[in-house]
């Protein structure tokens, strides 16, 4: 056990009331790790209130412990934690005023560190493959809940084990979960393959808009598609893993317009050697070398126009 870890397990064996935060536009792993820590602690006996500032997506709603997530801090707590945070801004605004989380834990390359302890593994697939490797060392069992929702996190940020960095070790993982006894390709089919109605009408604004140009393929979806087709998040709903799939293209992308004058963006590496993060980084985002993302502000036209430069410029330099 290196020392990092060490002193984790010394703050939760100390700590009665604990509040654990990921990040905002939650994905599978972020939910996925704050969940499982979440019934991890309390199973050991913990006061645990689980945040996230924009709720638990619908797609995310069946996971155990789902139920008990606020958007908002209610309880006294006396550690302070987050997961699969890049940056600390990423929690959103109401935790501004803060002190710095007392841990944190990641797996992302671009992390700040900015806890007062710093778990972060880039090696890892996902914050949940760091969970799952390290729930044993902090004396916490890994029960047939906490693995459903460590295993999401994990099958969403491989995508289902497609990304390059799926290693032997993942898919040690990913066995010792299922061994718990829950139900595997029920849980992949859930968090990769079904999609409402609504989710597969706004698909469909964003593939009819599909572009490709210079190695780059990319989608649009507007505020008035999103609307239109009656889907209930400000994501994409996932159609960046779609667009993933197109051969002959460098990076794929896709632009979502907001209602609050922002853009969000996710890219794809879609070859091998091709790095986004860096580019999510440039414009205040974050992520990994093959999936990245940022939420900018401005106009959905101007933003367009300087990410696909950005993204140009990058291909022509690399």
């Amino acid at each position: 056990m290196n020392e990092v870890v060490a002193q984790i397990k010394q703050k939760f064996t100390a700590a009665q009331n604990i509040l654990i935060v990921a990040h905002v536009r939650p994905d599978g792993d972020a939910i996925g790790s704050l969940l499982g820590l979440g019934l991890a602690l309390r199973a050991a006996g913990k006061s645990v209130e689980t945040v996230l500032t924009d709720g638990v997506p619908g797609s995310f709603r069946h996971l155990p412990g789902s139920d008990a997530v606020k958007k908002t801090p209610e309880a006294p707590f006396d550690l302070f934690v987050t997961v699969d945070c890049a940056d600390f801004r990423r929690t959103g605004k109401q935790f501004e005023t803060y002190r710095k989380p007392n841990v944190n834990i990641d797996h992302h390359v671009t992390n700040e560190r900015f806890g007062e302890l710093n778990l972060i593994q880039p090696e890892s697939v996902a914050t949940c493959a760091v969970l799952t490797e390290h729930l044993p060392d902090w004396g916490l069992t890994i029960s047939r809940e906490v693995a459903e929702n460590l295993a999401t996190g994990i099958v969403t940020d491989t995508l289902g084990f497609r990304t390059s960095n799926t290693s032997p070790a993942c898919l040690r993982q990913a066995a010792l979960l299922m061994e718990t006894g829950i139900n595997f390709p029920e849980l992949y089919d859930i968090a990769l393959n079904r999609r409402s109605y609504n989710a597969a009408h706004y698909w469909g604004a964003g593939l009819a808009s599909l572009k490709s140009e210079h190695g780059i393929v990319y989608g649009t979806l507007t505020i008035a598609e999103r609307k239109a087709s009656g889907y209930g998040g400000n994501d994409d709903a996932d159609l960046i893993n779609l667009i993933s799939t197109i051969e002959k293209h460098k990076i794929g992308m896709v632009f979502v317009e907001q209602s609050d004058n922002h853009v969000k963006i996710s890219w794809r590496a879609l070859q091998p050697g091709v790095d986004v993060s860096g580019l999510a980084k440039s414009f205040g985002g974050g992520g990994h070398q093959a999936a990245a993302g940022a939420d900018i502000p401005g106009t959905l036209a101007e933003i367009q126009l300087q990410v696909l430069k950005a993204t140009r410029d990058m291909l022509q330099s690399s």
